[in-house]
């Protein structure tokens, strides 16, 4: 019952300082002694506590004499009887003037093993066999108390402790360098879409406005259907007044005919009017011919890829201007834009996997083609350079427009290099190296 009390004594106290006076004069309610010393091993180790003392003082000749002791017996592995005799050798000629005859080394240790501290106890006699283990039981539940106050370890320290030299340190350092030696790919992820592969590209045939699309985003349409119509009505005035200039020119053109036939000036001005109405016809038959092709027919079958009606319905286009693609289901091709600031260096016929974002457990294979020689801004506003591939034959085509991410696999590099490529390259930008 008194373990026990004692045990509880230990694990109730409210800081270091009264655990170590529990730990100095309360074991007394076990077992007789003259007097104790707790030792701790936190830092170079010191004696922290002794018994009848309410403070130590570190630079007194008797606390001096026993951190040299205690230290010398931080070493021994279980529990130890002592005598003038048997103590280290530079605190026996001492003995007699600090303790009793006989002493008792207890070593505190928490439950991983670690060595809290030690609780020295000295009397006029010999500790028995049944003493030393009823103060094994009690040592452990010191050690125990012990560890509970023990300041966390900084991560630098366990990191030094981990440095020291020593078996387990060796064994650790070359177990990373292995690690570190491992091949492995060098890799890099990459948005990716699934893009035509030689669509025909739709222009705007002429400058004007789009009044109208007849098709709608990833509609197919057949050859000769009609796309887009452009807005007429300027056309159509322009039209109206190049015919009327025409009709002007033509009546123009008749009178001086008449004159011809009796004056010669008359047979002069018919042939300079003459030369303007056949400018004014020419003028009405290329605005004829510009309202024929403000409607755009697709010119092969396909499937019309764009954005959105609402995007260009009523847009100003310029003669040339991409409105959209036409393009083959059944050709289509990967495009990856790698980050120009995670370039690897790919080659032509190397392996990509594309994952897309709308069916997370399907993938597919793709070899690479082509690649950009220069980085271009996406969307997003960051250069990247265009990397297309092929998918690989055998394995279902993935829907046109497409979305995910591609893996670029490059060369095989050590762990160690694959691990600190960025951080390098960073510091490198940092430091001007």
């Amino acid at each position: 019952m008194g373990l026990l009390q004692q045990a509880r004594r230990a694990r109730e106290a409210p800081d270091l300082e009264g655990l170590g006076f529990v730990i100095v004069n309360e074991t007394l309610n076990l077992l007789p002694y003259r007097q104790a010393a707790l030792w701790s091993a936190a830092g170079l180790g010191a004696v922290t506590a002794v018994s009848g003392l309410p403070q130590v003082d570190p630079n007194a000749p008797y606390l001096q004499w026993l951190n040299r002791l205690c230290r010398a017996l931080a070493s021994s592995p279980g529990i130890t009887p002592l005598d003038a005799g048997s103590a280290p050798a530079d605190s026996q000629a001492e003995w007699a003037d600090w303790l009793p005859p006989h002493a008792l080394w207890l070593p505190l240790k928490a439950r991983q093993g670690e060595l809290e501290g030690g609780l020295l106890l000295a009397r006029d006699q010999a500790f028995n066999e049944h003493e030393r283990a009823l103060l094994a039981e009690l040592a452990g539940s010191y050690g125990h108390a012990l560890a509970a106050f023990r300041p966390r370890e900084h991560v630098l320290s366990r990191l030094q402790s981990l440095l020291k030299p020593g078996r387990t340190q060796r064994r650790a350092l070359l177990g990373l360098l292995l690690v570190s030696l491992v091949p492995v790919r060098l890799s890099v992820l990459a948005p990716a879409e699934v893009s035509p592969r030689e669509p025909f590209l739709v222009r705007a045939p002429l400058d004007g406005i789009i009044g109208r699309f007849h098709v709608q985003p990833d509609q197919a349409v057949e050859a000769g259907s009609p796309l887009f119509d452009l807005d007429t009505a300027a056309l159509q005035t322009r039209r109206a007044v190049a015919r009327r200039a025409h009709d002007t020119a033509l009546e123009e053109y008749r009178q001086s005919a008449q004159l011809a036939v009796t004056d010669d000036k008359g047979r002069l001005k018919m042939g300079q009017v003459r030369g303007e109405l056949e400018q004014r016809a020419l003028e009405l038959e290329y605005l004829s011919q510009q309202l024929e092709r403000v409607q755009v027919k697709a010119e092969r079958a396909g499937v019309a890829v764009f954005g959105d009606v609402n995007d260009w319905q009523g847009k100003a286009v310029t003669v040339g201007e991409k409105v959209l693609l036409l393009a083959n289901p059944g050709q289509v091709e990967l495009l990856a834009r790698m980050p120009a600031a995670e370039q690897i260096q790919l080659q032509v016929g190397q392996t990509v996997s594309f994952y897309p974002d709308a069916s997370p457990t399907e993938a597919y294979e793709a070899r690479i083609v082509r690649m950009s020689y220069s980085a271009e801004p996406t969307d997003q506003g960051v250069l990247a350079y265009r990397v297309r591939a092929e998918f690989v034959a055998g394995q279902p085509l993935p829907r046109l427009g497409l979305r995910g991410t591609a893996r670029l696999s490059g060369r095989w590099v050590p762990f160690a290099y694959y691990a600190l490529r960025r951080p390098i390259a960073a510091l490198r930008q940092w430091v001007g190296w």
